[in-house]
């Protein structure tokens, strides 16, 4: 019995011994388990931050047991479950055996534990990081504005900058040229292709809003010089395409593309120039550029008034196809264009694009040649370009771009100013477009009463055996009576016969426009190649009657005059050229008195000089309104354009300035819509749309920030 007592107390031993040697095996396996838990995940968020803080492995892991606290407490807490397992025979919670503890298999639940421990303390060291990291690279970024400012001022404003100039006004010169096309080209456009009245103003406008967008973000991806080679590229072939297209579904597909095409220049030729001008130079110098976009619609009225009115520049190859004196103006309207594309291809990428994207080699030769070119226009050969390094701004991780912290402050800097300035944006866009369209539409309509106030009237008339071989124009003839008649090698334009009798006429080559014949009656009538089509008689009845060759083509009922053609070509022309004296003043006064200034003073005036166009009840007065609110609101666009370059870093700069150009044409599509649905109706309620909108474009503008005398971000 003593023996079997012996041999359960050594048995009771071995157990207890084996449990403490179980549980002590648990507790530092785990505990390295869960240390390389946290390693795993500090390594992961922290990978690529090594060059800003050293990590010391030995400290987290100890290499030494002695000199590790972890392993320290581990020791402790290992005694004091020691002694409490010699204390205790019972089979508590703690001290049961799990199948696998004498392998040495931690429990999954302190694992998790410990695990869940290092994750919480690496995602609070990450966002630690994170706030240094976005510290440290605007940083960086400010450090690298002020040596690109530097390095500006050091390679000068000269001959570089005036190239540069002159070849991307071509491309705003292009943009000018695009917005007159269409308009002026309708009227006679729609002979040949049966274009209508609602389209007018519309389609170029829908094209440059897409282009816009799309080329102002590929800018900031691909580069600005190649970007505007490819928009004006495909402006030029498009254009180029509509001027000799016949059916009305491709020349508008055209002009889409076209418009597409051109979207891209304002964006991009703005932010382009700014990257190659010194602080003290940019807004005086945008504000200069901005004139080419006025040459550009001087260069269309122009080209119009001496081209479209010029029928005998045309050519007909059988009935299929003819090619008009407004398919030369098209041809004319594309040239800007590729003499853009010409100029544009022996010029450098913008540098400071380089530089965003890490190619400092390029970006140096870029200003090296700058540099040189300016110094030796000047006689200063000698001069040597003494940057050697540029600063290197550090790259955008991958974890700091997904931190949500950092991704809110990106986008908050970028949206916050994004709201006010599409609203901004919107204001002169709805208020310019919709009165410059508003106004020829104002001045047809004057026009046209005072055209119907000198229509002659005939009442009861009867007239045999004559020849009438000459223009009939703006009659009304009633109740009249024709025998044997001859019409022949004549126009009629606005002709009205009303409850007339033609009887064994004849009607020969006639050519009419705005002309019907109501409630009449032909009998034994020949119509020999004329375009008295059956839509011009109203209610008529034809008896005996024959139509013989008549003319082909779409024939529309309203066509608008020589002389009309000529108001309108010479209204736009005056238009754009009473721009020069308010773009001269906003060029010499933006680096003066700030580009907030100028944006709400040019909308306060300009909102003041809405109310006198309700004073405008003659084509003179109308005119001169026209001219006057253009060169004050001149002023406003300028400001918006600085204003737009410089309040967005480089690396969003043509995305935002195309977003907010998109903006600014469909503002100016639904401005064009509305303003134009009320001519000859009112005048009050397009008067009130755009002073109301341009009051709300200066209250706007108090709401940013001032850019004169900062650098370029």
């Amino acid at each position: 019995m003593d023996d079997d007592g012996r041999y359960r107390d050594g048995r009771s031993d071995f157990i207890r011994g084996a449990k403490d040697i179980a549980k002590v095996a648990k507790k530092q396996v785990g505990k390295k388990v869960g240390r390389g838990v946290d390693k795993m995940a500090d390594e992961y968020t922290r990978r690529s931050y090594k060059r800003f803080e050293e990590e010391d492995d030995d400290d987290d892991y100890g290499g030494v047991p002695g000199g590790d606290s972890g392993y320290h407490r581990n020791d402790s807490r290992a005694n004091d479950d020691e002694g409490h397992s010699d204390s205790t025979e019972g089979h508590d919670e703690d001290d049961e055996i799990y199948e696998g503890e004498y392998q040495g298999i931690p429990r999954a639940d302190s694992v998790k534990a410990d695990s869940m421990d290092g994750v919480v303390a690496a995602q609070a060291q990450q966002f630690r990081d994170l706030s240094a990291y976005e510290g440290e690279r605007r940083k960086d970024q400010e450090e690298l504005a002020q040596q690109y400012e530097s390095i500006l001022q050091e390679c000068g404003h000269g001959k570089f900058q005036w190239t540069l100039y002159f070849v991307l006004g071509l491309a705003l010169m292009a943009d000018g040229v695009e917005i007159f096309v269409v308009g002026f080209v309708l009227p006679s456009a729609e002979k040949d292709m049966c274009l209508s009245e609602p389209n007018k103003g519309l389609i170029v406008y829908l094209g440059m809003m897409v282009g816009a967008f799309v080329w102002g973000g590929l800018a900031d991806r691909i580069g600005r010089r190649q970007t505007l080679l490819i928009s004006l590229s495909i402006n030029s072939v498009f254009a180029f395409f509509s001027s000799f297209v016949q059916g009305y579904s491709s020349f508008l597909f055209c002009r889409l593309a076209s418009g597409v095409g051109i979207g891209g220049s304002i964006p991009i030729v703005f932010s382009y120039y700014s990257e190659f001008l010194a602080q003290e130079k940019r807004g005086e110098h945008l504000s200069w550029l901005c004139m080419f976009w006025m040459i550009g619609g001087i260069y269309a009225s122009a080209m119009a008034w001496a081209i479209i009115p010029h029928y005998g520049w045309s050519f007909q190859m059988g009935s299929a196809y003819q090619f008009h004196s407004w398919r030369v103006f098209v041809l004319v309207c594309a040239f800007p264009s590729v003499a853009a594309i010409s100029a544009l291809s022996t010029m450098p990428e913008s540098p400071r694009f380089y530089l965003e994207n890490g190619k400092h080699d390029e970006a140096w030769m870029i200003l090296k040649q700058v540099h040189d070119t300016n110094m030796r226009a000047k006689g200063c050969p000698e001069r040597v370009f003494s940057v050697t390094t540029i600063k290197t701004v550090k790259p955008m991780d991958e974890l700091v771009n997904m931190g949500d912290g950092a991704a809110w402050h990106a986008k908050w800097r970028i949206n916050h100013p994004l709201l006010f300035m599409s609203g901004l944006t919107h204001c002169p866009s709805f208020s310019y477009y919709g009165l410059t369209v508003w106004f020829p539409d104002m001045i047809k309509y004057l026009q046209k009463q005072e055209y119907a106030s000198r229509t002659k009237v005939f009442v009861k008339e009867k007239v045999e055996h004559m020849t009438f071989n000459f223009t009939l124009e703006n009659q009304v003839h009633r109740q009249g009576q024709y025998f044997n008649d001859k019409f022949m090698n004549l126009k009629m334009r606005s002709m009205v016969f009303e409850d007339s009798l033609f009887e064994e006429c004849y009607f020969e080559d006639i050519t009419s426009s705005n002309t019907f014949f109501k409630n009449c009656t032909f009998i034994a009538t020949l119509f020999y190649n004329t375009d008295l089509f059956k839509y011009r008689l109203i209610n008529s009845r034809l008896i005996n009657s024959t139509f013989l060759h008549n003319k082909e083509g779409c024939l529309l009922s309203d066509v608008s005059d020589e002389n009309n053609a000529y108001m309108v070509y010479f209204v736009s022309f005056l238009g754009t050229l009473a721009v020069l004296p308010g773009n001269i003043v906003s060029a010499l006064l933006m680096d003066k008195i700030g580009r907030l200034r100028m944006l709400a003073g040019s909308s306060v005036i300009s909102c003041i000089s809405c109310f006198f166009l309700s004073f405008g009840n003659s084509e003179s007065a109308m005119i001169a309104l026209l001219c006057l609110f253009g060169g004050i609101s001149i002023a406003s666009w300028n400001a918006l354009d600085v204003l737009t370059v410089e309040l967005y870093p480089s690396d969003k700069r043509t995305t935002a300035f195309g977003f907010l150009n998109a903006l600014c044409k469909l503002a100016a599509v639904l401005g064009i819509s509305i303003f134009t649905s009320f001519v000859g109706i009112t005048k009050a309620v397009p008067i009130l749309f755009a002073s109301g909108a341009l009051a709300v474009g200066s209250f706007l503008a108090l709401k940013l920030p001032e850019t004169r005398g900062q650098v370029l971000q």
